[in-house]
């Protein structure tokens, strides 16, 4: 299954949820945070059952592979690759899917949104240790250094935008200076900031 391109406000309102997917104070996002609780398409109002437990299950696996912009597939191989190792399922899981590149640059705070971050990624914009990578699910490890190609990336509207805000911080794993930052421990299952039931994620793909 291909990874969802259509649009991002009717995912997060078929969850009822904010997923992350627009750009916080945008006027997309505005319109989203009023129309949340309804639901899409024509039966937005109507009454409806209550989930069997694999139909939550079902809803928090699509939460976290929309979060993240992966195909089915892609979120499949991140739990086998989990499952095999030794720990905590889980925790394993989501280190894969933090140390994304893509991930790591919107965690910094260098793009407003996953989507925009590997956009950056996939037209050239990242280095990685001074290299380019243009693989948006690259596995960054402890020590790499992430920062633009160039000066003027940091320029684009919305990159500016979201460099010039005071609140955003980087979780403790990473440490931001300017334009870069760096790796400086691996992500914890603590600092996991999305509302997605892990622990149905794991029994979903564990049946």
């Amino acid at each position: 299954m291909m990874r969802y391109t259509g649009p991002r406000n009717r995912l997060a309102r078929r969850e009822g949820q904010d997923l992350g997917l627009k750009t916080t104070g945008s006027k997309s996002h505005a319109s989203l945070l009023r129309r949340l609780n309804i639901r899409p398409g024509q039966r937005a109002h109507a009454r409806f059952r209550k989930s069997t437990e694999y139909g939550q299950q079902l809803r928090e696996k699509q939460k976290i592979k929309h979060i993240y912009g992966l195909s089915e597939s892609q979120l499949r191989r991140y739990f086998d690759r989990a499952d095999r190792l030794v720990g905590n399922t889980a925790h394993l899981m989501v280190q894969q899917l933090e140390v994304r590149l893509d991930n790591v640059v919107y965690r910094l705070g260098l793009a407003p949104t996953r989507a925009a971050a590997r956009q950056l990624v996939n037209h050239g914009h990242v280095l990685v240790n001074n290299k380019k990578s243009s693989i948006a699910s690259y596995q960054i490890k402890i020590g790499d250094t992430i920062s633009f190609k160039k000066e003027k990336t940091a320029k684009i509207p919305y990159i500016s935008e979201i460099l010039m805000k005071k609140d955003i911080e980087a979780p403790k794993w990473l440490d931001r200076k300017a334009t870069a930052g760096k790796v400086v421990e691996l992500p914890q299952l603590e600092d996991f900031r999305d509302a997605v039931n892990l622990q149905a994620v794991i029994e979903f793909y564990s049946r």
